[in-house]
């Protein structure tokens, strides 16, 4: 069995979503679904209702008021919004860990996938694109496969910064390399066993490489590329590759990125992730 065989035979270990958020997902994308059966569904998981009130009611998040109930949140928050919430309370535990090859703290990634949802949200409004509303969702999981590699294979992350450095390559190609395979083929690989969208997996397959994404919806995969580099620029992650990645030219033309947007979309990001990271490691 190659390299590239054996991580990827290393999804099937890695832990499931939690029951409540498969559900949800899947009542969700089923248009017809009362509030009353989304309530339920997340109020039978006591922990999880009080998290998903707590980000409900983050900065970030929250609306005119305060919201006092799960029913509360989905009359004024939206389904799709439920899901966000529900998704990011979910991932936290994983994206929490320190992540021993990549060389990241406990919850340095978890800090770097909010900027990254946050800010590719924020990029949206800014230039007044119409993006989809998994964009925040696809933004939270895009570096999912370093749970994977860091954690459950503790990938020595030195090899690849050494033949990235050496070679002038970009990080994930590096790991393509030395692996056979790099975290965003992994991430996929997970998110697709989870039952994730599509849509959503490929975001997370083609963050780094957006203009070779061969998909119709390349706007969501534009803003995570460029959320991505302005988390890193932005300082919100300090992982073993650090800032080793080529951000797409073609991708900033595409979104018509402004040179004062960089700014206005981190001081936004910044605004903001420092009470929704707190929330979630309560």
């Amino acid at each position: 069995m190659s390299t590239r065989e054996q991580i990827l035979s290393k999804v099937r270990e890695m832990p499931s979503l939690p029951l409540t958020a498969t559900r949800v997902l899947q009542l969700v994308q089923e248009p017809d679904t009362p509030f009353s059966v989304l309530q339920r569904e997340v109020e039978l998981d006591a922990t999880l209702a009080s998290n998903v009130l707590r980000l409900a009611n983050s900065a970030y998040f929250a609306g005119s008021g305060p919201i006092a109930s799960v029913r509360d949140a989905i009359v004024r928050m939206g389904t799709k919004r439920l899901l966000q919430l529900v998704l990011t309370t979910s991932v936290a535990p994983l994206t929490s860990q320190p992540l021993r090859g990549y060389g990241l703290r406990a919850g340095g990634l978890l800090r770097h996938c909010a900027a990254t949802a946050i800010g590719a949200e924020q990029l949206s409004q800014e230039l007044h694109l119409n993006a989809p509303d998994y964009t925040y969702t696809a933004g939270l999981l895009h570096d999912i496969g370093k749970v994977v590699l860091g954690t459950y294979l503790e990938v020595d992350a030195t090899p690849i910064l050494e033949l990235a450095y050496q070679e002038g390559l970009s990080f994930e190609i590096a790991e393509q390399r030395i692996l056979g395979v790099d975290h965003t083929e992994v991430g996929a690989t997970l998110l697709e066993a989870w039952m994730i969208p599509a849509s959503v997996v490929d975001a997370v397959r083609w963050h780094h490489s957006p203009d070779a994404y061969p998909g119709p919806e390349r706007l969501v995969v534009d803003l995570i590329h460029v959320a991505d580099h302005i988390a890193r620029v932005s300082g919100t992650s300090a992982d073993a590759d650090g800032l080793n990645y080529a951000l797409s030219a073609q991708a900033v033309e595409r979104i018509r990125m402004k040179p004062t947007t960089t700014e206005t979309v981190v001081s936004s990001v910044l605004r903001s992730l420092d009470e929704i990271c707190e929330n979630l490691s309560q």
